[in-house]
């Protein structure tokens, strides 16, 4: 653990020139003093050469209300507009689905959250409805965004996680037709791969995960955040796993792509 943190504040190298790289975050920030180093955070995104950067949600604890206010996500729609790259903002639970433990409508805050950041970015591509859930391309490759949060939301058996599941299908249906050399897909939850039970709200995902990984073999990638250590592994055959840092660790990986391979390195 110590080796990772340590890596975590090491500078990232020049990448040569001409080579495909992206950004990743999320679970930042919690606090005001979060708010300022990830500001310097984007001084340093915005330093790098990069097709584009991800958030994978949560911008706010669900320790108070701070995440379920407007006031809070205004100003990080704010924030993130300092970022020079095309930039793809993703919710977690603490801005909607958790809201409901300070009694609050998370379908309402869900309405605020699309309100404030589905906003056009080019390329990008929305699903009708569900204007979270997003796709887009960038080098040969395929790029999927879904809502699914964190915190085992019961939500994850209705009505709404039968649209992102579609959007999925529809999305990796799309990624083969054009053959897409690879494929990422970007969401808050960690799908707790090491845990086995009936009662577990991330089955359903894992199953499909699971499928897919065995379809498209060494082509899938997720990436997510949710737990706040970075992890870089293979939870199911065939399916490569990438969790970005989260407060206090206020960090990002940047994943570069050259010769079929996926690099990632992290850094603050």
């Amino acid at each position: 653990m110590l080796l990772a943190l340590l890596a975590g504040c090491a500078q990232l190298a020049p990448l040569p020139e001409g080579q495909f790289a992206f950004g990743v975050l999320g679970d930042t920030p919690y606090s005001e003093a979060e708010v300022r180093k990830l500001d310097e955070l984007i001084g340093r995104l915005n330093a790098q050469d990069l097709a584009f950067v991800v958030h994978v949600g949560d911008i706010g604890t669900s320790a108070t209300t701070q995440g379920c206010g407007d006031a809070w996500l205004e100003a990080r729609a704010r924030q993130f507009a300092k970022i020079r790259h095309p930039f793809v903002l993703l919710p977690g639970d603490n801005e909607w689905s958790d809201c409901a433990r300070h009694g609050l409508d998370p379908q309402a805050r869900l309405a605020a959250w699309r309100r404030i950041f589905c906003r056009k970015v080019a390329g990008l591509e929305r699903q009708p409805g569900h204007c979270e859930n997003a796709r887009w391309q960038a080098g040969g490759m395929a790029f999927i965004g879904l809502n699914v949060p964190g915190g085992g939301d019961p939500d994850l058996g209705g009505p709404r996680m039968d649209a992102t599941l579609d959007w999925l299908d529809e999305s990796l249906s799309l990624a083969e037709t054009r053959n897409a050399s690879r494929i990422f897909v970007f969401l808050h939850a960690d799908p707790r791969f090491e845990r086995v039970g009936a009662s577990d709200s991330y089955a359903r995902l894992r199953a499909v995960l699971a499928t897919h990984a065995a379809w498209f073999k060494d082509h899938l990638v997720l990436v997510h955040g949710d737990t706040h250590v970075h992890r870089d592994d293979e939870p199911l055959p065939g399916l490569r796993r990438i969790e970005v840092w989260g407060s206090p660790f206020v960090s990002w990986v940047r994943a570069s792509i050259a010769g079929g391979t996926v690099e990632v390195d992290t850094g603050r």
